[in-house]
């Protein structure tokens, strides 16, 4: 039986590794402070639960249109929001395609097919996040 050898250091694996598990409290600690923020806003009275969850997730003034909330569209267009929704997207997309990243390289292996497959990733990221970036400053 072979003895596996850890490598000191510090690798591409391991840094995204922990991105991974780094985001995902991001992730959790910005819905906490939109869901927190909604609240102080006086969303327990205005709002039901699936719009206050939608809220704590991405902060768009279309999903509470229909609420007794006056001048919402003025709250969006206010940097921090655009800020929280930014790093909210960034941490939500870089989260996902890294998870698909290791599905996929798990599921094929070491092959030749690698290299095109974290091109086609990192295409389909970056046009995410243009995307993702277009509706938070044109909303």
């Amino acid at each position: 039986m072979r003895s596996r050898t850890v490598q000191p250091g510090l690798s591409f694996e391991y840094i995204l590794w922990i991105f991974t598990r780094l985001s995902g409290l991001g992730m959790i600690l910005l819905a906490l402070v939109g869901g927190t923020s909604a609240l102080i806003m006086r969303a327990r009275t205005q709002m039901d639960l699936p719009t206050l969850l939608r809220w704590m997730f991405f902060q768009n003034p279309n999903h509470v249109v229909n609420s007794s909330i006056s001048d919402i569209a003025q709250g969006w267009s206010n940097a921090f929001w655009q800020t929280m929704e930014m790093l909210t997207i960034f941490l939500a997309i870089t989260h996902g395609f890294n998870g698909l990243r290791v599905v996929l390289e798990d599921y094929f292996g070491p092959s030749s097919f690698r290299p095109l497959m974290r091109g086609a990733i990192i295409f389909l990221w970056l046009a995410a996040l243009i995307i993702a970036v277009y509706v938070i400053l044109a909303a």
